[in-house]
């Protein structure tokens, strides 16, 4: 039993998980983070971040190996989301209304992708959660498909781009920075913390708002 908890526990600490598991193991974690919903919780931004930082000093490869990896599990995970979206979609639209699950959750996630086209995707690849489930609804909304892999590309390249590129270029140019990693993944869960309660709350005010239409 302690080994399964010690191994979730190496799961969810960042640092220890580009330490000990190698690039391997960061490209799965970011294939099921971007792929599979029930893999949500795993770490996202800061895993990217550090696996950068650390590029050389612990994983000890080539910064655009490293790149291409992760790019290709964040590109393919999703890919992953959107097809069992699209496969066990009408699976979903089949059941009944329950306490998880209510038909108007796949009627507004379509409205969202005909309102926001694209920049749904590339946002939310910014988004923890968000960007586990984005692709997932994507599937069940029936997106086209050539739409969402031209969003799916972009959306991988800038986020892997934005985080891994930039821990690798910023522990280049400041050494000392690897000294101050938990500042590091306090300052991203921190900022995660604050996009969550945002949404909450919006959502929520949304909900409340009156129905023009008097529905």
């Amino acid at each position: 039993m302690s080994d399964i908890w010690d191994f979730f526990k190496l799961l969810l600490d960042a640092k220890q998980l580009v330490k000990e598991g190698g690039v391997w193991i960061i490209t799965l974690i970011v294939y099921l983070e971007t792929g599979w919903f029930f893999c949500f919780f795993l770490p996202g931004d800061y895993l990217l971040f550090l696996a950068g930082l650390f590029c050389v000093a612990y994983l000890q490869v080539n910064i655009w190996f490293l790149f291409t990896c992760i790019v290709s599990a964040a590109i393919l995970g999703n890919f992953t989301g959107y097809i069992f979206g699209r496969s066990v979609g009408g699976a979903f639209l089949d059941k009944p209304d329950s306490w998880y699950f209510k038909k108007k959750y796949v009627t507004n996630t379509q409205d969202f992708f005909e309102k926001y086209g694209g920049k749904a995707l590339i946002i939310g690849r910014f988004l923890p959660v968000i960007r586990t489930f984005a692709p997932l609804f994507a599937g069940i909304a029936r997106m086209s498909f050539p739409l969402f892999a031209l969003y799916n590309v972009v959306g991988g390249l800038l986020w892997v781009s934005f985080l891994t590129l930039g821990g690798y270029f910023l522990g280049e140019i400041y050494p000392d920075i690897i000294n101050y990693v938990h500042y590091i993944i306090l300052f991203f869960l921190g900022i995660t913390t604050l996009t969550m309660v945002k949404a909450y709350f919006q959502m929520r005010n949304q909900k409340n708002a009156p129905n023009p239409k008097g529905e």
